[in-house]
């Protein structure tokens, strides 16, 4: 038995989440399916994490068990993206130690939002539309707060298995382009609703709701009430998954 990661992207407006669910459609789901059909065998992927409804990943990672020991080659990735759906693309297919864990051994994980101040068409299922005043100085300097501090109870759903809040921030930062706003956000791990959370509250402190002062009160008080509204998922997109590379037999581009 072989074990093999999976590198994939998705876009999640037709999905309720990554994770397989009673009655609803998912993308684990769609992978294990064509996993199954074209390897002829019962395929159970596992995910590197737990995406949202409609939420989207540039750069996801899933491992599998196959009786097979080889099939990373071109023509496998081919067939698997011919019976995918179009919003499902399989990127990479590699071996790896039969220990190796797609959730458990990722080192840092990071998300954008996307936050789209003008209308445009094409960024309806992919961004957030808010036009209104921000003041983005602000906004940055209160997401550095976030790099302070390890416990994000604050922006956490509620009664989640998690045994711990602590997270390690190690980037939290806006940039803008063309009244397109992002928020780039880099930890060893995330929290369920942790990104759109903190987002909706440093758009509280943009538009002057709150101060910074109160945006790290409400960090201290570990109290999800104190925090602002989750914004929408489609402008939430997993961007990028990092694996030390002593890991891999075959050394993805990811690896550090």
């Amino acid at each position: 038995m072989a074990r093999y990661f999976l590198k994939l992207s998705y876009k999640g407006t037709n999905y309720h989440g990554w994770q397989i669910q009673d009655n609803a459609n998912t993308v684990q789901q769609e992978v294990n399916t064509v996993l199954s059909t074209v390897l002829n065998e019962a395929i159970q992927c596992t995910g590197c994490g737990r995406t949202d409804t409609g939420v989207h990943a540039t750069e996801f990672y899933a491992h599998f068990d196959s009786d097979r020991e080889n099939i990373s080659d071109e023509e496998t990735i081919f067939k698997l993206n011919g019976c995918l759906a179009s919003d499902i693309s399989i990127a990479e297919i590699w071996k790896v130690p039969p220990e190796s864990n797609v959730r458990f051994d990722a080192t840092y994980r990071t998300y954008a939002y996307i936050i789209s101040q003008k209308k445009d068409p094409f960024l309806v299922e992919h961004s957030h539309f808010l036009f209104r005043a921000l003041d983005l100085g602000l906004m940055a300097k209160a997401a550095q707060e976030l790099l302070n501090y390890k416990d994000f109870t604050s922006f956490s759903k509620s009664n989640t298995q998690t045994k711990t809040n602590l997270c390690t921030i190690t980037k939290a930062e806006w940039t803008t382009d063309d009244q397109k706003l992002t928020f780039t956000i880099t930890a060893n791990r995330f929290l369920r609703g942790m990104v759109r959370a903190i987002v909706g509250t440093l758009l509280e402190v943009g538009q002057g709701k709150i101060s910074v002062a109160n945006f790290v009160e409400i960090i201290e008080a570990r109290d999800r009430t104190k925090a602002g509204t989750s914004v929408p998922a489609a402008g939430l997109h997993l961007t990028s998954v990092i694996y030390p590379k002593e890991l891999f037999i075959s050394q993805p581009k990811n690896a550090l």
